[in-house]
C-alpha cells in the first residue's frame, strides 16, 4: 500500500484487503495508518470510513441493491467496495457532502476501473442519493429480526437469538451500542508509576484522560495519533488493556509470592495484570498454544518491566510438563503434582467474541452459530485439564468475552456438575458492587452487557475455590 495518501484510497484498500485476502480489519488499518503516516484528522477519518463501511456492511449492500440492476456479489471487488465506501458517507456520514462523497467515489472508480465503470458508479451513487437517506427499513412490529439486523447491522441469526434471550427493547438496546465506538483503555502500570502521575505526564502532551467508571487504575484516552507512539507505552507506563478485560484480574486478585497459571494468555494484558497485583513477586506461567504469541508476551513483560512472567508454548487441553518445571527435566512428574501445582489458575477462555464486537467491525460477518457449539467444547475440555494443576484450597476464575449462556454460566454450571470439589465463590469484595445488576456476584460469578453496564465491553467471568481434600 506504499505511496497511497489520499484516506479514501486508503480506506478502499483496506476494505479490498479484508474482503479478498480475509485481513482483520483493525490489523490491516493499523498497518495502513503507520506505513502512511497520516495525521491525527486524517487517521480519524480513515479509521471511520474503514470501521463504519465494515460495521454497516449488510445494510449498505441492502440499501444498493435498490439501485442495481445486477447482484452486487457479481462485481469487481473494487468496485463493490467503492460503492459500498461512498454509500456509507451518503447514508451516515452526515458532515460530508452528498455531492463530495459522489465525486471522490468516481475518482476511486476511474483509478481502479474503466469509463463504463466511472458511469456505473456515478449513475448508481447519485441514484441514491435522489432516492433519499431515510432508509425504507422493514416494520419491527411485523419483521422484529429484519428490523434490528437491518437497522443496526447486525446478522439475523444473531438477532433472532437476542431476541428469544433479552427480547426486542434489550436487543435494540444492545446492538446500538455495538455500533457505538469502543473508547481507548488503558491500564496504568502501578510497578513503575501511579495514576496520577500518569495522567498529569499524559496532559502535559495533550492527551485527555478519564478514570475508568469501574475498574482499578484505568484511564480512557483521547486527543494522541498513535497509542504506541505515546512515550509512556514505551517506557512500559501503560499497557492497553479494555476496563472489562481489567477486571478480570481484579475477580482473581493473587497474593504477591503466589504461583498462578494463565492457561490462554496472549498477548500478555492479564498476565502483566496479575504480575503488577502480586507487586512482581511470585511466579506466573502464561501459556498460549500459538508459537508466534509467546514473544508478544515476553515483549510486554519486558516493556513494563514484569520479572515473574515465564511465557511457554504449550495447549490448556493439556498442560506440558516443561512449562511447570521451568525447564528443569530432572523434576519427576511426583515434584511436578506435589510442589508445582499452582495456587491461582485463569482461564480466559476462547470464545465467539460477541462481547466485543463494536471493537471488531468486522467480526459479526465472520461468526457463525456453530461456532459457538464448538468452542463450548473446547472451553470445557481446557476446564477439565487445569484441575490436574490447580492445589487444593486454590482458585479458578473463568472468564469469556462473549454473551452466550452456553460459553458463560452454563459452563460453569456443567464444570461444577462434573467437579464436586469447586464451588463458587463471591465476587463481592473484589468488583465494585455497582456492576452487580442482578446480584450474581455474591454467588460467584458476573455477566457484564454493554447496554446494561455502561458500555463496558460485554465480559462473564466467574471465581471458583477447590476445596480442600
Amino acid at each position: 500500500m506504499s505511496g497511497v495518501k489520499n484516506p479514501r484510497e486508503t480506506a478502499l484498500r483496506i476494505l479490498m484487503d479484508v474482503e479478498s485476502k480475509k485481513a482483520y480489519a483493525n490489523l490491516a488499518l493499523s498497518a495502513a495508518l503507520d506505513e502512511n503516516e497520516n495525521g491525527k484528522l486524517d487517521r480519524a477519518f480513515i479509521t471511520e470510513l474503514v470501521y463504519g463501511t465494515l460495521r454497516t456492511l449488510n445494510t449498505l449492500d441492502w440499501a444498493l441493491g435498490k439501485h442495481l440492476r445486477r447482484p452486487l456479489s457479481g462485481l469487481t471487488v473494487p468496485v463493490r467496495n467503492i460503492l459500498r465506501l461512498g454509500t456509507y458517507q451518503v447514508l451516515f456520514m452526515n458532515r460530508i457532502p452528498e455531492s463530495a462523497a459522489v465525486n471522490e467515489a468516481v475518482k476511486l472508480a476511474r483509478r481502479y476501473g474503466h469509463a463504463g465503470t466511472v458511469k456505473f458508479v456515478n449513475g448508481v451513487l447519485r441514484n441514491l442519493v435522489r432516492s433519499g437517506t431515510e432508509l425504507d427499513y422493514p416494520q419491527p412490529g411485523k419483521e422484529p429480526v429484519e428490523y434490528i439486523s437491518l437497522r443496526y447491522s447486525h446478522p439475523q441469526w444473531l438477532v433472532r437469538r437476542w431476541l428469544k434471550e433479552y427480547g426486542f427493547e434489550e436487543t435494540e438496546a444492545l446492538c446500538r451500542v455495538n455500533n457505538q465506538p469502543a473508547p481507548n483503555t488503558v491500564r496504568v502500570n502501578t510497578l513503575k508509576t501511579d495514576t496520577g502521575s500518569l495522567q498529569t505526564l499524559l496532559h502535559q502532551q495533550g492527551i485527555e484522560t478519564v478514570k475508568g467508571k469501574y475498574a482499578d487504575n484505568c484511564l480512557h484516552l483521547n486527543g494522541f495519533v498513535s497509542l504506541g507512539a505515546i512515550t509512556q507505552f514505551k517506557t512500559g507506563l501503560f499497557q492497553v488493556q479494555d476496563e472489562s478485560s481489567i477486571l478480570v484480574g481484579q475477580a482473581l486478585r493473587p497474593e504477591p509470592g503466589t504461583r498462578v497459571i494463565d492457561v490462554a494468555a496472549a498477548p500478555g494484558g492479564k498476565s502483566t495484570h496479575l504480575a503488577q497485583l502480586m507487586q512482581n513477586r511470585g511466579e506466573i506461567i502464561a501459556l498460549d498454544v500459538h508459537e508466534h504469541k509467546i514473544n508478544l508476551i515476553k515483549e510486554n513483560c519486558r516493556r513494563l518491566g514484569v520479572e515473574i512472567v515465564h511465557a511457554c508454548q504449550g495447549d490448556a487441553r493439556k498442560i506440558p510438563g516443561h512449562c511447570l518445571r521451568k525447564g528443569d527435566p530432572s523434576m519427576s512428574p511426583t515434584d511436578e503434582c506435589t510442589q508445582l501445582m499452582a495456587d491461582y489458575v485463569l482461564v480466559d477462555a476462547p470464545c465467539s467474541g460477541l462481547g466485543v464486537l463494536r471493537r471488531r467491525p468486522d467480526a459479526r460477518w465472520r461468526k457463525e452459530e456453530t461456532q459457538i457449539w464448538e468452542l463450548a467444547e473446547l472451553q470445557l475440555q481446557i476446564l477439565n485439564a487445569v484441575d490436574r494443576v490447580l492445589k487444593p484450597g486454590g482458585v479458578l476464575v473463568y472468564s469469556t468475552c462473549t454473551i452466550t449462556r452456553e460459553e458463560n454460566l452454563g459452563q460453569v454450571e456443567a464444570f461444577l456438575a462434573k467437579h464436586g470439589e469447586y464451588e463458587l465463590e463471591p465476587l463481592t469484595g473484589l468488583l465494585p458492587g455497582e456492576l452487580d445488576r442482578d446480584n450474581t456476584m455474591q454467588k460467584g460469578y458476573l455477566q457484564i452487557l454493554p447496554h446494561i453496564h455502561d458500555g463496558l465491553d460485554g465480559f462473564f467471568m466467574a471465581r471458583l475455590r477447590k476445596k480442600e481434600i
